[in-house]
């Protein structure tokens, strides 16, 4: 299934001007990539919420801009702290046919033996960069970690031959780790360390001398 969103070119860039735009539901935005200019744009946000929960945050979309139709990926995207409203997107026009570099989260599935024996499972890495087909880009990077025991960890180098794209990361990358569980006096020595590093709030407008 595919979803287009009408997209409006924009021309003011003052602050003004974005808030006004924003207060009426639209989105700036800016396209650019295969085929096509750096474009200022518009859209809706109702309209591109509504296409991410379609077919995902890597999902393929088109957007249609002076009639010319276009398929995109969110290539990046700024949203509220407090609301969650979108603030600004960057759309990567692509080519349907050439492979591209997208980063997908790691997703651990199951329950680790190791979990179950009080163990923690931690990502270091939480998402990989991959190379893969516009039709092909996964929502995340599924690994069942079932089978894993304290002390336990998969890297780059242990999922790479088995995935269905080529994985950009340095082998060494530790996606998942089963870690032991913290003992009291851990713990204790965490929190006090805490303590200890509590670092003097930065004077606004003081300089190091480097910095001048």
């Amino acid at each position: 299934m595919t979803i287009t969103i009408e997209a409006q070119k924009r021309e003011g860039k003052a602050k003004s001007a974005l808030t006004e735009l924003r207060a009426t539901g639209y989105v700036p935005a800016v396209l650019y990539g295969y085929k096509v200019e750096n474009v200022s744009i518009a859209v809706k946000e109702r309209d591109v919420l509504k296409a991410v929960n379609e077919v995902g945050r890597n999902g393929v979309i088109q957007i249609t801009v002076d009639g010319e139709t276009y398929n995109v990926v969110m290539h990046d995207y700024e949203q509220e702290v407090l609301r969650d409203n979108l603030v600004h997107i960057d759309f990567l026009s692509i080519n349907m046919t050439e492979e591209l570099e997208v980063d997908v989260i790691v997703n651990p599935t199951g329950t680790s033996v190791g979990e179950k024996d009080g163990g923690i499972v931690e990502q270091p890495v939480r998402e990989i960069t991959i190379k893969v087909k516009p039709t092909d880009i996964p929502e995340t990077f599924d690994i069942d970690v079932s089978a894993l025991e304290i002390g336990d960890s998969l890297s780059v180098a242990d999922v790479r031959k088995d995935a269905p794209f080529e994985i950009l990361n340095d082998d060494e990358d530790a996606l998942i780790v089963i870690s032991a569980p913290r003992s009291e006096a851990d713990l204790e020595a965490l929190d006090e360390a805490t303590e200890d590093t509590g670092a003097e709030p930065e004077v606004i407008g003081e300089k190091d001398a480097d910095e001048e």
